[in-house]
Order: structure tokens, then C-alpha cells, then sequence
């Protein structure tokens, strides 16, 4: 089915530079940019422990100048920055895992299973021009 669709948005004008079929002998996932699932929970669980943790020593540093716990400011940060930056890795980890790791894995899946991936890339413009072709074939063949 993928070497039909390959064949028709070529037909109608897509050049082969913007089209590239994942799969066995053919692009690797890498190759084509899709990232490993693993690598986007992880990326997410960094950046949202970073930014948590940032949060946690500011909020840490209001609640000690609020209280006046001047003298206790070198145990209050850490503790209010470690806190908050695991708690915010476990939900980055968790989005990661839900949001675009779920959909990469899926891909990866159906690629491990023997399957093929239709990749196009380019313009807004060209993009729209290729689901067009496509939605319009496959709405015509019989399922």
C-alpha cells in the first residue's frame, strides 16, 4: 500500500527529494528523524526537572524570606530545589511517555512488525497537496 501511495504522489507532482519510505531496505527511522521514544522522555524528564527545580529554589527562597529563616537559606534551596526537580521529571518523564514518545513508539512498532512508513516533507503547501491526492484515492478504492 505504501509503494502505491509513493507511486501516486509522484504521479501527481511529488517529487521523490520530498517523499522517503521507512522500512526494511528501505530509510531507517533515524535516518528520517524519528527520534527514539526513549530519547523524548528522556529530554522531556531533564528539561522539566530543570525547570522545576528552578522553580522550587525561587518558591524554597520566598517561603524563607517570607518566614525569616535567613540562617537556614543553605538547607531551604536545595531541599526546596531537589524536591521540586524530581517531582518534575517524573511528570516530563510521564508527558514524554504520553505525548510524543507514545506516538514514535507506535511508528517504531509497526516498523519492527514488517511495515512500511510514508514519509513527505516540504512545504505547508505541498504537504496539503499530498493528504489531498491521497484522501481522495483512498476515499475511491473499496476497503
Amino acid at each position: 500500500m505504501v509503494f502505491q501511495a509513493y507511486r501516486l504522489l509522484h504521479c501527481h507532482g511529488i517529487s521523490p527529494e520530498n517523499l522517503a519510505i521507512v522500512g526494511q531496505g528501505y530509510s531507517s527511522p533515524d535516518r528520517v528523524g524519528l527520534i527514539n521514544p526513549w530519547h523524548i522522555v528522556i529530554r522531556k524528564a531533564v528539561m522539566t526537572a530543570i525547570a522545576a527545580a528552578g522553580v522550587g529554589v525561587l518558591i524554597g527562597l520566598a517561603i524563607a524570606l517570607f518566614k525569616g529563616l535567613h540562617q537556614d537559606l543553605p538547607l531551604i534551596l536545595p531541599a526546596f530545589g531537589l524536591l521540586s526537580g524530581v517531582c518534575g521529571g517524573v511528570i516530563g518523564a510521564i508527558f514524554g511517555m504520553v505525548g510524543e514518545g507514545s506516538t514514535a513508539s507506535v511508528y517504531r512498532h509497526h516498523l519492527r512488525q514488517g511495515r512500511y512508513l510514508l514519509m513527505m516533507e516540504g512545504s505547508e503547501k505541498l504537504v496539503r497537496w499530498g493528504q489531498e491526492v491521497l484522501s481522495y484515492y483512498s476515499a475511491l478504492s473499496p476497503h
